[in-house]
């Protein structure tokens, strides 16, 4: 099979209803036979705040987390995630963005070279404007790094790696009974002090397998805060449940406590909307829908034609999968609908 073909297989995978773990092992698995990748790390992000609500990481990468996370959440430097997903072209290289000087990325410096590597290709995975997750590829350090092809190779994918993140989400949401709202208490170098059992059983849910002291998104939240005021992040754990988490501090002395609280469909906000595919467009006039305004009334706000107004309700019934407003609104409120 040549390389056009695979990478065909594998843009047919993202729409094979795999979860993020899947779809991440077959990426990777796949995209090695594509390409040299030395060391992977990718990540899920919830799209309103691009905070990490996942992550994998190839050895040696984990042993630098912390300084990874610093570096993303408060230093300068090139081809940052947020500017990616910002960007007309959201792939670059260390190599492309430096001009060959990979000594002016302080992430070089200080956290990929002292573990033996170069060059870095990174991408947010973008789908209707929205970025679902990242991916960052290594090479070992060597006088060449990845080339054109390779970061064309991976504009290709990108879109079709974010449209299966944002499928995979959509799923119906498990039911964990009357759990409540957990805290975790973190000390100034972000390691656990204590949790009640709410806050155990929710990190279980976001990690069950512990491999890290703390799960990537409690990491991610309480790193965001050491920078300034940390947005709320909103995360589906893999029994399919969508918890919010917030950092606050506790004092001067850098102690901090993260809530994680489970969150209804129907206070998800505008990140419903993006998992159903809607355009911003579709969603100004769905919000107004499901506000209880008339076609008459959203044509007054948003000065838009009645047609423009029907094109949009249109389709987003069509993306979430209903036939009325009614049943819109059933849907959103619960969660549930087609896969888009």
């Amino acid at each position: 099979m040549g390389a056009g073909d695979r990478l065909e297989v594998l843009i047919q995978r993202c729409y094979a209803g795999l979860d993020a773990d899947e779809l991440r092992s077959e990426l990777l698995t796949r995209l090695r036979s594509l390409m040299t990748i030395d060391a992977a790390f990718f990540a899920t992000v919830d799209p309103a705040t691009l905070l990490f609500t996942s992550a994998s990481a190839d050895a040696p990468l984990g042993e630098v987390t912390e300084q990874f996370l610093a570096n993303e959440f408060g230093q300068p430097d090139v081809n940052k995630f947020v500017t990616l997903a910002a960007a007309r072209d959201p792939v670059s290289s260390l190599t492309h963005a430096t001009k060959g000087d990979w000594q002016s990325s302080t992430r070089y410096v200080e956290v990929m070279r002292p573990i033996g590597f170069g060059d870095e290709l990174r991408a947010a995975l973008m789908s209707n404007g929205r970025c679902w997750g990242v991916i960052c590829l290594h090479r070992e350090d060597a006088a060449t790094g990845f080339s054109e092809q390779e970061l064309q190779l991976v504009r290709r994918l990108g879109p079709h790696v974010a449209e299966g993140l944002r499928r995979g989400l959509l799923s119906r949401a498990g039911d964990d009974g009357e759990v409540g709202p957990g805290v975790i208490v973190l000390d100034a170098a972000l390691h656990q002090l204590s949790a009640n059992a709410e806050g155990e059983h929710w990190v279980a849910e976001l990690q069950p397998d512990r491999r890290t002291e703390l799960p990537v998104a409690v990491r991610t939240v309480a790193t965001r805060l050491t920078q300034g005021p940390a947005p709320q992040l909103k995360v589906r754990t893999r029994a399919g449940r969508w918890l919010a988490l917030h950092a606050s501090k506790l004092g001067d002395d850098g102690q901090m406590v993260v809530v994680i609280e489970p969150v209804a469909p129907a206070q998800l906000g505008s990140l419903l909307f993006d998992l159903h595919g809607l355009t911003p467009a579709q969603q100004r006039v769905t919000e107004l829908l499901l506000r209880g305004y008339s076609t008459r009334q959203i044509v007054e706000r948003l000065y838009l034609s009645p047609h423009t107004v029907q094109e949009h309700v249109r389709a987003a019934y069509d993306k979430v999968g209903v036939g009325s407003r009614r049943e819109l609104v059933t849907a959103l409120l619960r969660g549930s609908a087609s896969h888009g």
